[in-house]
Order: structure tokens, then C-alpha cells, then sequence
């Protein structure tokens, strides 16, 4: 039986329209969600890009939860590095408090001490039954672009350090469960404590993220749309790392993947033109330039270099072409749960290809 399908959405901007035009999306996209049967509706966190929208998870949050009523609204994911435990946990437990039983937290060390960029170590694509694993790219530019140090300057505090990422998820569990005690002082978080929350760690590779995940019982979500180079790795070694909790008795992983679905192969192609300039733009450190129209796309720059990876692993076609993939995405890395981010320049088209992957997908219950 095909395992759940869910959303990440990042609220794109389109090429003439507005933050507002994009936020209203957003909302229309979940309702569409939701209609369809997928099972979980993410909001994701990106700061100072012109072509997303996407900027505070839980606000976004509460006006889908608001404008749903049956599926989980969720963060993919809280960018823990400027933010504090305490914070967040009032955020989603307020969250929870209007709208219990659908709220998911989704934790990322986003924002946090960063390991050095890595460079790519010579190994080509890969196919592994069926799903490509590209070769490594190099993102030292983005690491090092004036636009990632201002966004680091303007989202923390002068003089901040983002605690490690294993004390914040102690303190966030601890305060959920009202066991949090610095300094031998028990506090108590208020809205939060008891909240009835879902709570995800998120991760691109086989490092902290998905071993801390393992350790403590926890679901994991694995970036094939944003790393599709290391995750496989991340899912190894969440699974090795997983010892069973009060949540969960077995691993339980969710893997990501960029998809458009069109009526055919050649009109899902068309619609999904923009992609590749769209990522060019973030990879090169400008920042997400709008999402270009499909007419506008071959014009501006898109250095393969830098953005063949992910165009060449975006599922693009009929629902049948797509379906497929996402049947060997599942089977490749055992995934319980799909997550899966449509970005077109037409609302009218991501909300289409919701609905038509959602009935081909029912088809081979």
C-alpha cells in the first residue's frame, strides 16, 4: 500500500506578484491539500529572499490550521539556531491550544555553529535502483556570501551563541514534558507544557540531526530536495542510531522530494520551467529571486554546475511518471512517509498537480 503523501511548502513568490499574493497561496494550496487526502501540511523557514515568503513557520501555522480543520499543519522546520527552546515551545504550544491534535514540530539546526563547507570528493551519480543519487556540489560560495552573514547578523542577538543543538531539544523536551530544571529551578512553560505535539528532527546528511533523532525515539524527515547527494546517508544513520521510545517502537522516516505533475510528461515540463535559475539564484548567495514565468526561464542565468543536482532529482510528468519515481524514492530508502514541495509560477498548477498526483496515487492502494 502506497505510504502517505504530505506538503512542504516555502510560500514562492511569483514573478510579478506579491508577499501577499504568496501567503494567500499558501492557504489555497492547504485547503487543495487537505481536499486530496495528504496527510500533513508543512511550513518551511527561510529569511531575506525575495522569492519566498515563508519567513515564520508557526504565524503561517495557525492561519492554515485556521483555514483547515483534519490535516496536521507542521514546521519543516524551525530554524533552531537563532531561536530559543522557550520560545518555540510557546509558539507550537500555543498552536497546540487552538487547534489540538494537528500540530507537528519540526526542529532544524538551521541558524546554529556551522560545519566547514565540504567539497565535492570526486564521486559521480550514482543510480540505485532506479533513483538518482547525483554527485556532490560545491557550496562554498554560499557559505561564505555577504548575504549569509547579513541574514546571520540580523536574525540573532549581538553577542548570542546558539546553544549545541542536543541541550535545545532537552530543554524543548523537558519543557513540554514539565521536567525542565537550569539551574535546579523548575520552570514552567506556559502555554506548552502537556502540549500534545508531534515533534520531528529534520536533516540533509548522516550527521548530528539524524543521529541525535535515532538516539531519542524520534521521527525523522530526510532532505532528498534539498541533499539528494547524502540521503541515503542520512537515513542509515538515523536507523542505526534509532533505540525504540515512548513514541515510537521502530524508526519512522519521512523523505522529501521536489515534484511537478502536469497531464502529461510535456505539459508538466513546461510548467515547471524556472527551476533552474530559481536554485541558481539561492546557490550563488543572491537570495530565491521570484519564481520566473515559464517564458522568462531560459533568459536568466542557471550555471549547471551549480544546479544540476537538484533539477536532474525534481520529478517532473504525468501522474503516472511521477508516481513511479516516488514508488522507487520510497522503496530506495524505506521511507513510511513522502514530503513533497511543488513550486510552479501558476498557483492554479501546484494546486492541479496536488490533486492529480493525490488520485494516482489512491489508485494503487
Amino acid at each position: 500500500m502506497p505510504v502517505p503523501l504530505s506538503v512542504l511548502d516555502l510560500s514562492p513568490v511569483p514573478a510579478g506578484s506579491t508577499v501577499a499574493d504568496a501567503l494567500r497561496d499558501t492557504l489555497d494550496l492547504a485547503r487543495s491539500a487537505e481536499r486530496a487526502g495528504y496527510a500533513r501540511f508543512w511550513l518551511a523557514e527561510h529569511h531575506l529572499n525575495p522569492g519566498v515568503a515563508g519567513a515564520s513557520p508557526a504565524v503561517l501555522m495557525g492561519a492554515v490550521a485556521a483555514a483547515t480543520t483534519t490535516i496536521r499543519v507542521g514546521s519543516g522546520a524551525v530554524q533552531t539556531g537563532h531561536r530559543t527552546p522557550l520560545s518555540v515551545v510557546e509558539d507550537f504550544g500555543t498552536l497546540d491550544g487552538l487547534h489540538p491534535g494537528r500540530i507537528d514540530l519540526g526542529l532544524g539546526r538551521s541558524g546554529g555553529p556551522r560545519p566547514p563547507a565540504r567539497e565535492p570528493d570526486g564521486r559521480g551519480d550514482r543510480v540505485v535502483d532506479g533513483v538518482l543519487i547525483p554527485a556532490p556540489v560545491s557550496l562554498a560560495a554560499l557559505a561564505t556570501s555577504p548575504r549569509f552573514r547579513a541574514t546571520t547578523v540580523a536574525l540573532r542577538q549581538p553577542g548570542a551563541q546558539a546553544p549545541p543543538y542536543e541541550e535545545f531539544l532537552d530543554a524543548v523536551e523537558g519543557l513540554i514534558a514539565g521536567t525542565w530544571a537550569p539551574g535546579g529551578v523548575q520552570v514552567r512553560a506556559v502555554p506548552g507544557e502537556g502540549a500534545g505535539l508531534q515533534t520531528w528532527v529534520l536533516g540533509s546528511s548522516g550527521g548530528e540531526s539524524a543521529v541525535l533523532a535515532g538516539r531519542r525515539g524520534l521521527p525523522f524527515a530526510a532532505n532528498y530536495h534539498v541533499s539528494p547527494v547524502t540521503v541515503l546517508d542520512a537515513v542509515a544513520a538515523y536507523r542505526e542510531a534509532f533505540r525504540p521510545s515512548d513514541r515510537l517502537d521502530r524508526p519512522h522516516v519521512m523523505v522529501s522530494a521536489d515534484v511537478v505533475v502536469g497531464t502529461d510528461d510535456a505539459h508538466a515540463a513546461r510548467i515547471a520551467a524556472g527551476f533552474a535559475p530559481w536554485v541558481h539564484s539561492i546557490r550563488t548567495g543572491v537570495g530565491a529571486i521570484p519564481y520566473p514565468r515559464p517564458e522568462d526561464a531560459e533568459a536568466l542565468p542557471a550555471d549547471p554546475a551549480l544546479v544540476t543536482d537538484r533539477v536532474a532529482t525534481r520529478l517532473v510528468g504525468g501522474p503516472a511518471t511521477v508516481a513511479d519515481g516516488l514508488e522507487r524514492l520510497r522503496a530506495v530508502t524505506g521511507a513510511d512517509e513522502l514530503l513533497l514541495t511543488t513550486i510552479t509560477h501558476r498557483r492554479a498548477d501546484r494546486v492541479a498537480s496536488q490533486e492529480l498526483l493525490a488520485r494516482e496515487w489512491a489508485t494503487r492502494a
